[in-house]
């Protein structure tokens, strides 16, 4: 589900357990009303608050988390790429078909991925779009033009012993370079559990059908009741949104690969 989508069904639900727990509140017998056991629906309901908002800001800093790994992994995939282009400078004219492809991955990396952001200039495939799948980087056309640099770079025969170790080092560096995109990829899938979070709806819906029963009937306590509402439902959309690096408003900056694809470019 969608950040807009997980952020309004969890507002919509919260409402609806306000609005039956102020429409069953008639419909309890005078008893129920008593203030000895107001007092204990308050009790249970603040010991339900601290327990939801606990969880939520271990969801909030577990996603932050993962969002950080994510980008700073993304650095690091910058920096492999560089390093892995370097090296190949060192095999000379006999790697420019791989130092090419590489480019051309690198821009064509850039622009399905971030398909909001401008794409690069140059000759590169553009009909690959954005994946299916919105969290789900790994693309076989991309694959392939990685493993076609392999496969040259396997290919190529060296003249002396220094452009050996250079191939070497070449091979090394392309390995690194394809364990550290798998690794993107994998950190791209969303982390949160379906059945936890549907539990924490379900514990957020308990406390706001408590609010309904005890809030006064007036205009003031309804709009904050939804205000509460509002809060919860954008901190369920933040926690969404930074569990998806590469989708929504809040993703993983561009900039390293697009620095990477300048260097490349020299």
């Amino acid at each position: 589900m969608s950040e807009i989508g997980s952020a309004v069904l969890v507002f919509v639900l919260l409402l609806i357990a306000t609005g039956l727990g102020v429409g069953v509140r008639p419909l309890l017998p005078e008893e129920h009303k008593a203030h000895e056991t107001v007092q204990l629906v308050q009790l249970v309901i603040g010991m339900l608050v601290t327990f939801a908002a606990l969880v939520l800001g271990l969801m909030t800093a577990s996603a932050k988390a993962s969002f950080d790994t994510a980008s700073n992994d993304m650095r690091t995939y910058a920096a492999e790429l560089i390093e892995f282009d370097t090296t190949l400078r060192e095999l000379g004219s006999a790697a420019d078909d791989a130092r090419h492809l590489l480019r051309q991955y690198t821009a064509a990396a850039i622009a399905s991925t971030w398909p909001q952001e401008p794409a690069p200039s140059g000759e590169y495939p553009r009909d690959l779009g954005p994946p299916d799948n919105s969290q789900q980087l790994e693309s076989v056309r991309l694959g392939d033009m990685l493993a076609t640099v392999g496969q040259q770079l396997r290919q190529l025969r060296t003249q002396d012993s220094l452009q050996q170790r250079a191939l070497e080092d070449a091979l090394t560096q392309y390995r690194r370079v394809i364990d550290a995109r798998w690794k993107i990829i994998e950190e791209a899938h969303s982390s949160i559990s379906q059945p936890f979070f549907k539990t924490l709806t379900f514990w957020l819906g308990v406390i706001f059908l408590s609010f309904g029963l005890i809030a006064p009937r007036n205009a003031l306590a309804l709009v904050t009741i939804s205000l509460g509402a509002v809060s919860i439902a954008s901190a369920i959309y933040v926690i969404v949104d930074l569990d998806t690096p590469f989708t929504g408003p809040i993703v993983i900056s561009s900039m390293p690969l697009r620095d990477t694809l300048e260097h490349l470019s020299r």
